[in-house]
């Protein structure tokens, strides 16, 4: 397939940024890039162009860099939060991806990030904050902090006994209750009175002498 050299006037992913010299195929080239107006054939006329074109694209990648910078900047002070559900054990059902991340910053921030520079080395897997690094620009990278919150209500069951045992005052080991240890001291008191002198028998009255005739 012949090839052909020319300049593109604009960033392609995958090609080149503005200004580069590149070699494509004459049909890409004749098909595409130069009806889009991206790029243009390599000729002494258009090498004059080249230094207009490298003045814009060094204007352009200042501009990117200085408002990359400050999203950075603003990015760090943000929380992004995202809710999942979870199991009775507090184990989520599913990750966080980098695509969750994104759609929760346009729509808690309105912030439209490219899902491909939010890096996440592996999934988040689990509940609390984590610190995710956003690669922004090829010299700038920043941190967010994302917390990951469940919207699983926890069981008052679970709650309900522990709060109890936390509130309940300490009582004594199970026993004799104390206040039925001076009625049994009573009990034993009466017991070792000595028991009452029986009083001797009267002496029966002596019998009246009975008349004589």
């Amino acid at each position: 397939m012949p090839k052909t050299e020319v300049i593109l006037t604009h960033n392609i992913v995958g090609l080149g940024a503005e200004s580069d010299q590149v070699k494509v195929a004459a049909g890409y080239a004749r098909n595409f890039l130069f009806p889009q107006g991206l790029a243009v054939p390599l000729t002494a006329t258009n090498k004059r162009r080249l230094e207009v074109l490298r003045q814009r694209r060094a204007e352009r990648e200042a501009h990117e860099l200085n408002t990359t910078s400050e999203l950075a900047k603003g990015l760090s002070k943000l929380i992004c939060l995202i809710t999942v559900k979870t199991g009775e054990d507090g184990k989520m059902f599913g990750t966080v991806t980098s695509g969750m991340i994104a759609d929760q910053l346009k729509t808690q921030f309105d912030i439209t990030l490219d899902k491909r520079k939010i890096y996440l080395e592996h999934p988040i897997r689990a509940l609390g904050e984590h610190d995710i690094e956003l690669h922004l620009h090829q010299d700038v990278k920043a941190t967010l902090k994302v917390r990951v919150e469940s919207t699983t209500p926890v069981p008052e069951a679970a709650v309900a006994p522990a709060e109890a045992r936390k509130d309940e005052p300490r009582t004594e080991k199970r026993g004799r209750r104390p206040e039925a240890a001076p009625e049994k001291a009573q009990g034993a008191e009466k017991k070792a009175r000595p028991a009452k002198a029986e009083k001797p028998p009267k002496a029966e009255k002596a019998a009246k002498p009975q008349k004589t005739e």
